[in-house]
This record gives C-alpha cells, structure tokens and sequence, in this order.
C-alpha cells in the first residue's frame, strides 16, 4: 500500500487505490495533455486513478501523460460501471461519444 508522500505502486493484492469495500464505482474518461487521445476505465477511487496514470504508473498510458480527467459517472455497482465502461468504448470517436464528453 502506497502511504501519503510514498511513491505510488501496484501490490500484489490488487491496485492500491481500489478500496477493498466500496460503496460507488466510477467510469472515468480522461485526455491524454500530450496528444489530445482518450483512455475510458472504470475504478472505485477516481482520484487516486487520476493519480497513478499521472505519475506513469500505468504502462499501457505511460507515454501519453500527462492526463486530464474530463468525464465521470458514478454507480452503486460493479457490474453496471463495468457495462457501462463497455458501452462508452463501444462508441469512442462517434457523435455518442463527442456529446457525452460535452456534456449535451
């Protein structure tokens, strides 16, 4: 577990910033700075994710920071936030999309 000052790590028991009983789930969007792209996830603790893909922590977007979150949902469960994250990924790069991160 990473403490406050640390540097942030992944531990073998999971994702250090995922709480281990959550009460709310977030689909998350956010903007790569550096070239304008977005990453879409799901976790139960928006800002410390925000934090982790910030800090290069995450390797499939390591190369992209740094990130702007620009776009979130809340549910009370895992499923939906899971079906949901899917259904936003489905239509990246559409109208759908572009309306959703918008806000209209």
């Amino acid at each position: 577990m990473a403490q406050s000052g640390s540097v942030l790590r992944s531990g073998r028991r999971g994702r250090w910033f995922e709480s281990s009983h959550p009460d709310m789930y977030y689909v998350y969007v956010l903007e790569s700075q550096k070239d304008e792209k977005y990453y879409i996830g799901y976790t139960s603790n928006v800002e410390k994710r925000v934090e982790y893909h910030n800090a290069g922590l995450q390797r499939s977007t390591r190369h992209r920071r740094p990130f702007k979150l620009i776009y979130k949902e809340a549910f009370e469960d895992k499923t939906k936030a899971l079906k949901r994250e899917k259904q936003i990924k489905s239509y990246k790069g559409e109208e759908a999309f572009r309306r959703l991160i918008i806000g209209t």
